[in-house]
């Protein structure tokens, strides 16, 4: 686990708040001179983030699980690895892809912000910028996969890790069984963003 607050890295978030502020500024005139609907603004940011960022870290799962080759440079080297498959950029520097096992479960959180990983997962969802998930994620992991619906046996060890600005993490899920003889593009159909945050496992 990495939880030295000291060295968290986050002077990135003056820049990241007020290039926020200038968007937000730009998006509330363009709505009140009627240039832009609310709604489909409302749509498009919910496809980014739930659908067209995510679909990226899907396939570079999907490939880890069918390409051993890959799995090993995605292990070794994450950035150099999905950047591979042409998934890189702004907030997606130093990658790290930790694995679940039938005996650990990995679950990422940003305790003094939002670090996220955009080129492979898309816009950071809510629930991951909140306040209560940030510090419940730390101090209570199990009931909060529990809130998510996963409840892990006692057995299955659960760690934390804490993104910033240097390291962002990405969760290789298991490959669930019963998949055997799916390609690469099936597989990435069956991966979801909360897979690879390790609040949700993928199921076949």
């Amino acid at each position: 686990m990495s939880h030295d607050h000291d060295d968290h890295g986050h002077d990135h978030d003056h820049g990241a708040s007020d290039m926020a502020l200038r968007v937000k500024a730009l998006e509330t005139l363009l709505i009140e001179k009627g240039l832009v609907d609310p709604a489909a603004l409302d749509a498009i940011v919910e496809a980014y983030e739930t659908q067209i960022g995510p679909r990226n870290g899907a396939r570079v799962v999907a490939r880890a699980w069918t390409d051993p080759d890959y799995k090993a440079r995605l292990m070794s080297d994450a950035t150099a690895a999905i950047a591979e498959m042409g998934f890189s950029g702004a907030q997606g520097e130093h990658m790290v892809v930790v694995e679940n096992t039938p005996d650990t479960h990995n679950l990422v959180v940003c305790t003094l912000c939002s670090c996220y990983p955009w080129p492979v997962l898309g816009l950071p969802p809510v629930w991951y910028k909140s306040s209560a998930f940030r510090s419940r994620a730390v101090i209570d992991p199990r009931g909060v996969l529990r809130d998510f619906g996963l409840a892990l046996p006692d057995e299955v060890a659960v760690r934390v890790w804490d993104s910033t600005a240097e390291i962002r993490y990405l969760v290789l899920p298991e490959r669930p069984s019963g998949t055997e003889n799916m390609n690469a593009e099936q597989l990435a159909g069956l991966v979801t963003r909360d897979s690879m945050v390790g609040t949700a496992r993928v199921t076949a």
